[in-house]
């Protein structure tokens, strides 16, 4: 689960991370009055969406007195930003984080992430701030440091000092620096993050150490012991899609295809779109229905899929270990008579009860193509595709 700028700054403020004066608004004359509020003379006016990359498409404004804020804040609230990272579609912004300007003397990268590889808490620095990690990575790769967190004993002082060190810090900053990198770790670590990122953080002219920016990233199996971060939670910058799949406690990922996949296992779901790919097709989503897939989770994962308008076809393919076959066949022959079915479909079913299931969709009366292997089903999936495409040209 991502989180905005703002949530982020106020939880690694909580543990000790200093931010420049900030406040949210939603409105341009909110965002006047938080100007004036903060006080100083200048103010960046920044469009909080989960993306980066907000300044490069317009996202940020710079402004010098309380109107051009407003000004700015009517120019942004309601736009759609278009970003490297959000895709062609982009996000809408509906809200603003006004902050008062900061002169910067140096900028450095800090981030936290989780590595698999290690099984540990990877620490990556750079003092090539204000960039992404990529670019840092391929124009200055001598200047990331990389410091292991062993699990045991958690991040210790002397590793955030040898940070401090290597980003070329002066030595009167080396305790705020200490102070700062030890409250992101333990913001890591409490919060079940799996990615904490302050770019830039700043060394300002008058000698303080700033997080400019805040990216945090959570674990969304820890949410329910952490009710405070799941309220943070902003559905209007998801995919509808996927926040109504996780509504329903199903996993999805919205694809730019047009065949939808309805699958039980991660791998299986894998497997099945590599072969649809094979076969000439594009899937449509990632969709993992889980082990206990009931026929009341297969309709729900029916009419999520076909809430799709880019789908042309629908492939269900269902490998039942812990489930049952004739179960899956149930929920489908629910799903098609409920729904009103206008694109082909596609069954593969295996394992346990496979030919009660069959037998389910050969009597259901329904226009449902079964196949007996993954490689059949994929090339019927997008012969049907074809097909269906032909025939309505």
């Amino acid at each position: 689960m991502d989180i905005h700028e703002y949530q982020a700054k106020a939880l690694l403020a909580e543990c000790g991370v200093p931010i420049p004066r900030g406040g949210l608004a939603y409105s341009p004359e909110q965002a006047a009055y938080r100007a004036r509020e903060i006080g100083g003379d200048r103010w960046v006016v920044k469009a909080q969406i989960h993306s980066g990359g907000r300044g490069k498409a317009g996202g940020i404004k710079l402004c010098e007195d309380a109107h051009e804020v407003e000004n700015a804040a009517e120019e942004l609230l309601g736009k759609r930003l278009v970003t490297h990272q959000t895709g062609p579609q982009g996000k809408v912004v509906y809200r603003l984080y006004v902050e008062a300007v900061t002169p910067i003397r140096t900028e450095l990268y800090l981030g936290f992430v989780l590595d698999r590889k290690s099984e540990r808490v990877m620490v990556v620095a750079s003092a090539s701030g204000g960039m992404e990690i990529e670019e840092i990575s391929q124009q200055r790769p001598d200047s990331i440091l990389r410091v292991s967190v062993e699990p045991a004993v958690g991040m210790k002082a002397f590793q955030a000092r040898e940070i401090a060190f290597g980003l070329g810090l002066d030595p009167a900053l080396t305790s705020e620096a200490v102070t700062a990198i030890l409250g992101c770790y333990r913001a890591f670590r409490d919060l079940d993050a799996t990615m904490v990122e302050i770019n830039p953080l700043a060394v300002t002219e008058d000698g303080r150490l700033l997080a400019l920016d805040a990216k945090m990233t959570f674990d969304d199996n820890a949410l329910f012991r952490r009710p405070n971060i799941s309220e943070l939670r902003d559905k209007s910058q998801e995919d509808p899609r996927e926040t109504q799949a996780a509504d329903r406690g199903l996993s999805y990922v919205g694809l730019d295809g047009n065949i939808g996949c309805i699958i039980n296992g991660a791998g299986l779901a894998m497997a099945t779109m590599d072969m649809i790919k094979h076969a000439g097709g594009e899937p449509a989503n990632f969709l993992d229905i889980g082990g206990g897939a009931s026929p009341d989770r297969v309709a729900k994962a029916f009419r999520l899929v076909l809430s799709d308008e880019k789908v042309e076809a629908v492939l269900v393919n269902i490998f039942a270990g812990i489930n049952r076959c004739d179960w899956v066949a149930e929920g489908v022959v629910q799903a098609v008579q409920k729904i009103d079915l206008t694109v082909p479909l596609v069954v593969r079913l295996a394992g346990t009860h496979v030919e009660e299931g069959r037998q389910i969709l050969e009597t259901s009366g329904l226009p449902i193509i079964t196949a007996d292997t993954l490689a059949e089903a994929a090339d019927k999936v997008v012969d049907a595709w074809r097909q269906s495409r032909a025939d309505r040209a």
